[in-house]
């Protein structure tokens, strides 16, 4: 039984990393890891299946309740940001499933990167509980728990290192490589492998590459890099250069195998050079979408930045605690908080959400003042437009 287990999880985990785009619901409720008493601690994930699992692998010898909240079965971040991870969703796990009455204590550990959606005042205020952010990577909960609750700067940092982003090639290739196939089984079955060759080369090469492919990126808040007009245009964002250059290596690869190892006719490499720039176009489409360390390209948000009001501020230090950038420094003496660096941000807006003196807001490039209560009632939908949260 147990190996038929982990074959099932396994598979799954393959699955659902392929199709990750796609949401994948688990059920909702209680979850006990180990042999949990009354002063165990307890956490909250999303309903994403993959997640779930990986949790509760890094769980794994921890005596621990785990809160499975309904995120409509979508990952902690996407689900966040888009609206469908909500304050209400933990509330509702809270009362349905029975943890008030297992525990003494009333301390719940939030994902941090829930921080965009979930809003620990609304929490503490609906449920009597004290929300805090635990570390970005489930792997990293038993060195939190052993710091006893507190984030080191590792922890409260998103990275995009090399298994995650190969993570991200395999969402993209995969149904890149799998919605062509039809009409190529029909009428051109000798082009399957080589197409499926291609597309695994050029989504492998750009995510792997990623950190050294070199780009030059429109900043947010200016208009060097290009023209300005550009960063409307997901098409011509800078950050498709990366896909570019990848779809230029393998071009002249091509070419070299049609001089030297073949006998290609100059139809062939036009052909080929058509069908994978396209590729490369569709793996360019949303690339900064597809990395924690950019906002989409598909939304507006990627052009605002964030203003801070530091007499608002009085350095409650939440806004370190949800940066993924680790972009705010505190100052104990003066209880204000500072911001290290304004190209870092990725504009996810868990900053001004969190923050309880409202010292934070986004602004637009025309120098417009977007509320907090905006930012906390309206999520990111897929067309990178604001709508209310559900």
């Amino acid at each position: 039984m147990k190996i038929a287990k982990l074959l099932a999880d396994f598979l799954s985990d393959v699955l659902q990393t392929a199709l990750r785009a796609l949401p994948f619901p688990a059920k909702t409720g209680l979850r006990k890891i180990g042999n949990p008493d009354r002063q165990s601690p307890v956490f909250v994930t999303c309903n994403f299946g993959l997640t779930v699992r990986r949790v509760m692998r890094a769980l794994r010898g921890i005596d621990a309740y785990l809160l499975v909240a309904n995120s409509r079965g979508i990952n902690v971040w996407c689900a966040a940001a888009g609206g469908h991870f909500t304050s209400d969703d933990v509330v509702s796990v809270i009362k349905t499933s029975g943890i008030n009455d297992l525990v003494d204590h009333r301390r719940l550990v939030l994902p941090q990167l829930s921080a965009t959606g979930i809003e620990r005042a609304v929490v503490e205020e609906k449920t009597g509980w004290r929300p805090m952010f635990g570390p970005v990577y489930a792997g990293d909960i038993p060195a939190y728990l052993d710091n006893h609750y507190k984030k080191t700067e590792g922890m409260r940092t998103v990275r995009f290192d090399l298994p995650q982003r190969l993570e991200m090639a395999i969402m993209w290739a995969f149904p890149v490589s799998v919605i062509p196939l039809i009409p190529l089984l029909i009428w051109w079955r000798h082009l399957v492998l080589p197409f499926v060759a291609v597309v695994w080369i050029i989504g492998m090469a750009i995510f792997a590459g990623l950190p050294w492919i070199p780009a030059k990126v429109v900043r947010a808040d200016s208009h060097q890099g290009g023209p300005s007009w550009a960063r409307y245009f997901v098409v011509f964002d800078p950050r498709a250069q990366k896909a570019l250059l990848v779809w230029a290596l393998l071009m002249g690869a091509l070419i070299a195998y049609g001089r030297l190892a073949s006998d290609w006719h100059w139809s062939t490499l036009v052909g080929w050079g058509l069908a994978s720039f396209a590729v490369a176009l569709l793996f360019s489409l949303d690339l900064s979408g597809s990395t924690p360390l950019c906002k989409s390209g598909l939304h507006e948000d990627r052009l605002l930045r964030v203003e801070f009001d530091s007499d608002r501020c009085q350095g409650r230090a939440i806004c370190r605690e949800v940066c993924p950038k680790d972009r705010f420094q505190i100052d104990s003496k003066l209880h204000k908080a500072s911001i290290t660096s304004e190209n870092e941000c990725v504009q996810c807006g868990a900053c001004i959400v969190q923050c309880p003196e409202d010292a934070l807001a986004f602004v637009d490039p025309s120098g417009r003042r977007i509320p907090p209560e905006d930012i906390r009632r309206y999520k990111l939908n897929l067309l990178g437009e604001r709508a209310k949260a559900c």
